[in-house]
């Protein structure tokens, strides 16, 4: 039976509400107030790991460095804890884990695939959950339209609340001390084919919300919701309105625009000094028939830069114009200073593309700095341009890009093997930069597939159902790497390949770096040499980053582990021996 999830909101509110689950080995201790000071600052507290990306400029680094690369080796399983989330909805036969815990003062927040966030003690060397909020998902109705898994990649914290997102598109803000719920809204709209994925980005006091569906024809958005008043304050699509600047980029007869993709599920990064919300766009729809699309289709494949008080759009670069392959840029944006050879800092933005390129942007001007190839292979371009960093073959006068024209999948030519694959040299799972260093390590999916073109047709395109002009197949074996690039000089200065893509992310410190496999190992890293210093096989895939925090002076590695997302679904052919890794709903905290 299908069930509208507006008219549901207030029964699912007080479900919600009744299904926090407690247990009392371990009272709650009294709320710490997080306030927007402390989100500026989060940084000097080291032991804590306070945004998404561990502070606003996207770094997932820390300066903890009790476990360094002499002790490493000793590293052992402190505690582990069953989390939910396994059960399948929809199309999808199992959830899986992609978030990244916050951890302030010894408290630790994590969600599953469904959105249930956890608050779990970790004082005293030991986990024990506190408390469970259950958001009561309808998993057939959100699960049908979530294109690639039942994912949730975690939480914020504001004042006394935890913050959310659900697959089935609300914001759901829960008492820190009690997981009681304290309110929810509607933001995404699944009526549309819309779900949310990625975790809210606190900025003042708005959670900046994105938004899944580009393989269902949504048009994409940026929203911002006022914790204060629970009300909208500004939605700022990515796919410009006619009469919008970037209106002229769609240039067909078939309204493309009005589902022209465009999705935001990746959790962007601030820049306080410009009060800048930078964040990720993702592909066209359809994805591979971009003659139904003629023209760059802006804002897709971009990174945009928006002002935090209006969503107002400041600047834009697009990586992949009237893209063909499903190279989306929805990555997150790492903020870096870096010392410029004139004696000048340049302030950049550094985004590490599906289409197999890492970028560095002017993050005050949107201008082209460097970029280069990070994974083994590209085969869809013969490079890109030194001034303006858009593919060689890119012709502003073309309206239907061909690039590398013998293997750029189109009408006349309707199969072709692309490098990377559609996943991307690199997908959702972040990078990590070292500041000291000047490192920055990506997760690296080492592919190609092979794309078939449908011709996509008005008709074809109905709600909450695929609308792809196509799709992918996987003859050709995938790998990956850990790639770690100088961005003092825009090269390549290590890669540390894998048997299996990088699907989990990095986390970097001082002179370590931690990452995992969907085959279940969990590394460290040497920062410099990427030498593996040491490894434990959790028995479940890993899917999501790492992290690390203090409690009581001591340090401690944290991941969620279990495999789920689209791999096992839509790319498991090309990785035969993951088929062997079971589902699964675990976290791991590791100290020496």
């Amino acid at each position: 039976m299908r069930i509208n999830v507006r008219s549901t909101l207030r029964a699912v509110l007080l479900a919600s509400a009744a299904f926090a689950c407690f247990q009392l080995a371990s009272p709650a201790q009294a709320a710490d107030e997080m306030t927007p000071e402390r989100l500026l600052n989060a940084d000097k507290e080291a032991g804590n790991w306070l945004h998404h990306h561990k502070n606003y400029s996207g770094t997932r680094f820390s300066a903890l460095k009790e476990i360094n690369k002499d002790n490493v080796k000793n590293l052992k399983v402190a505690w582990t804890m069953h989390l939910g989330g396994v059960e399948g909805g929809g199309i999808w036969s199992h959830g899986g884990l992609e978030g990244t815990p916050i951890v302030e003062n010894g408290m630790i927040y994590v969600t599953d695939g469904w959105g249930s966030v956890y608050k779990i003690d970790a004082r005293g060397g030991k986990g024990q959950m506190v408390w469970k909020m259950d958001p009561k998902t309808d998993h057939d109705w959100a699960g049908a339209i979530a294109c690639c898994g039942v994912d949730n990649r975690g939480v914020a914290l504001w004042g006394d609340l935890v913050v959310s997102h659900t697959l089935d598109g609300r914001l759901i803000a829960t008492n820190k001390e009690t997981g009681q719920v304290a309110w929810q809204r509607q933001v995404a709209d699944p009526d549309k084919g819309e779900v949310i994925t990625g975790a809210p980005l606190i900025v003042k006091n708005m959670a900046i919300s994105g938004v899944a569906g580009a393989e269902y024809g949504i048009r994409g958005w940026i929203a911002a919701t006022d914790l204060t008043t629970q009300k909208e304050v500004w939605r700022t699509h990515t796919i410009p309105a006619k009469g919008e600047p970037g209106s002229e980029t769609w240039k067909d007869s078939n309204d493309a625009a009005a589902a022209g993709g465009g999705s935001t599920w990746v959790t962007g990064t601030y820049d306080p000094a410009t009060d800048t919300i930078i964040w990720g766009v993702g592909n066209p729809g359809p994805d591979w028939d971009n003659a139904y699309r003629p023209g760059d289709n802006l804002y897709t494949d971009s990174s945009l830069a928006l002002d935090a008080n209006t969503g107002k759009i400041k600047w834009h670069y697009q990586h992949t114009p009237n893209d063909p392959f499903d190279y989306d840029s929805v990555a997150e944006n790492v903020l870096v200073d870096v010392p410029a050879p004139n004696g000048q800092t340049l302030k950049l933005a550094l985004e590490a593309d599906r289409n197999g390129f890492a970028y560095a942007i002017d993050r005050t001007s949107g201008k082209f700095i460097w970029g280069l190839p990070f994974v083994k292979k590209v085969t869809w371009t013969k490079g890109l341009d030194a001034e303006t960093g858009k593919p060689i073959e890119y012709d502003p006068k073309n309206p239907v890009q061909r690039y590398n024209a013998s293997v750029s999948p189109h009408r006349e030519n309707k199969v072709a093997d692309i490098c990377p694959g559609n996943m991307g040299g690199k997908n959702w799972p972040p990078t990590s930069y070292n500041p000291d260093l000047k490192l920055w390590y990506i997760p690296v999916i080492e592919s190609c597939n092979r794309i078939t073109v449908e011709e996509a047709t008005k008709d074809k395109l109905k709600p909450r159902e695929f609308w792809t002009g196509g799709g992918p197949s996987q003859p050709f074996k995938i790998t990956g790497s850990v790639t770690a690039i100088d961005v003092t000089t825009g090269k390549i200065a290590g890669k540390m390949e894998t048997p299996f893509p990088n699907l989990g992310g990095m986390l970097s410190t001082p002179d370590l770096v931690f990452t995992g496999q969907p085959s279940g190992e969990v590394m460290a890293l040497d920062a410099k040499t990427l030498q593996k210093l040491w490894e434990f096989n959790t028995g479940g895939g890993v899917n999501a980053p790492p992290v690390t925090f203090s409690v009581d002076g001591k340090q401690y590695v944290a991941i969620l582990v279990g495999l789920g997302g689209a791999w096992d679904k839509w790319f498991i052919e090309s990785t035969p021996e993951l088929k062997k890794i079971q589902p699964g709903s675990m976290l791991y905290v590791f100290s020496l």
